[in-house]
């Protein structure tokens, strides 16, 4: 089998609302959906970003692909990560991360195989935690306690909220009202995209372990080792992080840190299936968990392959128009708060072009 063709369109959708964390605000969803087409007739479909570096690291890559075995997959990704030539972290990793996603995609189609069982397969089904709790224009206590709510009412059994963009007081209050929102039985994550210096993360950890946090998440810029010590040290609260760790090096430096209790990769970003499945072996020699960050539908056969995966990370409808409608298959919350694996052979990204088509643009 040979790849004899590699493309790549990009979509753009406007958000109801533009949504903000502790220190980014989003307008509108972008993405990438890459295909790679073999002699044999065989598709493979990848999802990634539009980010102009993306865009062309990705093109640079494409190129080197045609005529070569895509079910080679270490050879390809040893072949594309070069750091002399395109660089350790950031877009280049990015781009080669969907392009390996298509790859694993031909590969699961090829067997007939789902990629959660063709990985191993060790579930098909993975408990989820909603990602919620966005800053907003004109938000109020009570808007983000019905919200919050509103996602237990659906079945979640685990939520996450933002912080780090309101003075410390006013998210320790925010805290307070999802935990009273939410009652004592829900698991609550606190999520605050490397906002705080370590000092800062210690005060607001301090303040809120009363309100029975499950994990803290990104408390401190991501190359902060020495903070993420420091902070593990001072509270019971479990340190989440590593969605913009890259490769399996950069988690092995992670988890040497001895501070962080929950790995969070993003395969879109740190390496896609490959280096994913490399950095959970890594996690579970060291007793870690993994929570992956992102997409659903990106992650959900990841987390069915591994024996070590804790949540799924499940964004709702409230910030994506398009929600159920970007994949021709779209897992759901189920009435426990689980999602149930896709048995589609491959990783079940084909797009449902009669939806999105329209939102596709030139760049």
């Amino acid at each position: 089998m040979k790849i004899t063709s590699v493309t790549s369109e990009y979509y753009s959708w406007p958000r109801p609302m533009p949504i903000s964390n502790g220190v980014h605000t989003w307008t509108d969803v972008r993405r990438a959906v890459v295909r790679i087409e073999t002699d044999e007739g065989i598709t493979g479909i990848g999802v990634g970003g539009a980010a102009a570096g993306e865009r062309q690291f990705r093109d640079a890559f494409a190129a080197r692909l045609i005529g070569q075995d895509p079910l080679l997959t270490e050879k390809i990704w040893a072949d594309l990560w070069s750091p002399k030539l395109y660089g350790r972290r950031g877009y280049e990793t990015r781009a080669l991360s969907s392009i390996d996603f298509a790859l694993w995609d031909i590969k699961g189609k090829v067997a007939g195989l789902p990629l959660y069982k063709l990985l191993g397969g060790f579930r098909n089904r993975i408990q989820s935690y909603v990602a919620g709790g966005y800053y907003a224009p004109g938000k109020t206590h009570g808007d983000l306690q019905a919200e919050m709510a509103g996602y237990v009412e659906r079945g979640a059994r685990a939520v996450k909220m933002k912080v780090g963009a309101a003075p410390l007081n006013e998210d320790v209050a925010r805290v307070r009202a999802v935990r009273a929102a939410i009652g004592p039985d829900i698991r609550l994550m606190i999520d605050v995209n490397c906002a705080y210096r370590y000092y800062e993360a210690i005060q607001f950890a301090k303040r809120v372990e009363e309100q029975d946090i499950f994990w803290l998440e990104e408390p401190v810029q991501p190359d902060d080792y020495e903070g993420f010590t420091k902070i593990a040290r001072a509270t019971s609260i479990p340190l989440a992080a590593g969605e913009n760790e890259y490769t399996k090096h950069g988690f092995r430096d992670l988890v040497a840190t001895q501070a962080v209790a929950i790995l969070q990769p993003d395969a879109r970003w740190m390496g896609g299936v490959t280096e994913f499945m490399k950095v959970a072996a890594l996690a579970e020699a060291h007793g870690l968990d993994i929570a992956a960050h992102g997409d659903q539908q990106t992650h959900l056969h990841l987390l069915g392959a591994i024996p070590n995966a804790l949540y799924l990370e499940y964004y709702p409808v409230e910030f994506d128009p398009m929600h159920g409608q970007v994949y021709l298959e779209t897992p759901k919350i189920e009435a426990d708060g689980s999602v149930t694996l896709l048995e589609t052979p491959g990783l079940g990204l084909a797009p449902n072009e009669e939806a999105i088509g329209r939102y596709r643009v030139n760049l």
